[in-house]
């Protein structure tokens, strides 16, 4: 569910770029009910054209995750990848065929055509027509209200001047396109992707959500991670835990040149730096500015996965603060080496950063320049 279901007179739309697991949905609805939220399907609404998650999607994922050995991939095992593999492949049963039985049942032929050829291929046996209609058929009646037009919605909303903010779950490094491939998500996390997963048409304001250090989940490569102390304090102090799979995160040093990076690829405007009071404590605090690699400098990720293995990380050092920031509200009345180190991220990053937290409080924030 979107963040804004918590807050009252918000309406919050799931485009059609998710790939949606209905029941997880209809789940979550259903335990907010309970603790008293007001969702219905004038506040929550989700595009017709949003492919659907099912238990094929999480078997081919797990399976195919073990038939890796050592060389997983690091997924969710949630189904997400083999969803979208279906939607590029055009077999894939989206919330609008819900509503008509005789296409729905030519969907799922189409669908497991294709699932059951291979699972035959892997000694796995065949899923039968009735369970997959069976398992969709239990919730039709619980999503479908929630099945709009949303792009309509937003265009509507956009030309009455309604202020839209689009909420994405990974970092653009995990992009299928522009990420550290293979060890990717299946879709386009960088900030254009809100325009062609939501059908909205805009010139937006892009805000860059970074943290004051770098972490990854899963598999895949980290030229900055730290495999020692800086790392484990990190991670505890952090409480760097995967939202979705609880996993512990990888822990190191900012990494500006990726951020840079980033930014740039998704067309971002100004940042929000997050989290500076987790690096309160160190002596010593270190800025990857680049990479070398067989004796040449990168100032961005290459490609190449084989490379991306091997980059030595170039690091600016900087005096830690070693001064509680937990909580802070005003500029003054922080650091003058926290200052310094925020300046020195704005420069390399190449846009602004306007707001900081320092805390996991809402209301901990610094406002540092106009948007």
């Amino acid at each position: 569910l979107p963040s804004a279901v918590l807050r009252t007179g918000k309406i919050s739309i799931i485009g059609n770029g998710v790939a949606l697991d209905s029941h997880a949905l209809v789940s979550e609805i259903e335990s907010l009910k309970v603790k008293g939220v007001d969702i219905n399907y004038n506040n929550l609404m989700v595009s017709e054209s949003c492919p659907l998650i099912l238990s094929v999607h999480k078997d081919k994922e797990k399976l195919f995750e073990d038939l890796n050995g050592n060389h997983k991939i690091g997924t969710t095992n949630k189904g997400i990848g083999p969803c979208y593999e279906d939607k590029v492949g055009r077999r894939a049963i989206r919330l609008c065929d819900l509503e008509n039985v005789d296409e729905l049942n030519k969907r799922v032929d189409t669908l497991l055509n294709y699932h059951n050829a291979i699972r035959k291929g892997l000694n796995y046996q065949v899923v039968k027509k009735e369970e997959i209609l069976k398992e969709i058929q239990e919730i039709s009646e619980k999503i479908l209200p929630y099945k709009k037009p949303v792009w309509k919605i937003l265009n509507d909303l956009m030309k009455e001047g309604k202020k839209i903010i689009f909420e994405g779950a990974q970092g653009a490094f995990l992009d299928i396109d522009h990420g550290t491939y293979p060890f990717v998500t299946s879709s386009n996390t960088v900030a254009s992707q809100a325009i062609t997963g939501s059908g909205l048409s805009s010139n937006a304001h892009i805000i860059g959500v970074v943290k004051a250090y770098t972490t990854r989940v899963g598999n895949g490569p980290f030229p900055t991670e730290q495999k020692n102390e800086i790392g484990d304090s990190l991670f505890s102090i952090g409480k760097e835990l995967g939202t979705v799979s609880n996993r512990r995160r990888r822990c190191g040093w900012f990494d500006a040149a990726l951020v840079r990076q980033a930014v740039q690829l998704s067309g971002v405007s100004s940042i929000v730096l997050t989290k500076l009071d987790v690096l309160d404590s160190f002596d010593t605090i270190k800025i990857c500015i680049g990479y070398k690699y067989s004796g040449k400098m990168y100032d961005y990720l290459p490609a190449s996965h084989s490379i991306q293995e091997e980059l030595e990380p170039v690091y600016e050092e900087f005096p830690g603060w070693k001064e509680n920031t937990q909580g802070k509200r005003l500029i003054k009345a922080l650091p003058t080496n926290l200052i310094k180190y925020i300046d020195r991220l704005e420069k390399l990053i190449g846009v602004p950063i306007h707001l900081i937290s320092t805390s996991p409080n809402r209301e901990d924030v610094i406002k540092l320049k106009n948007i």
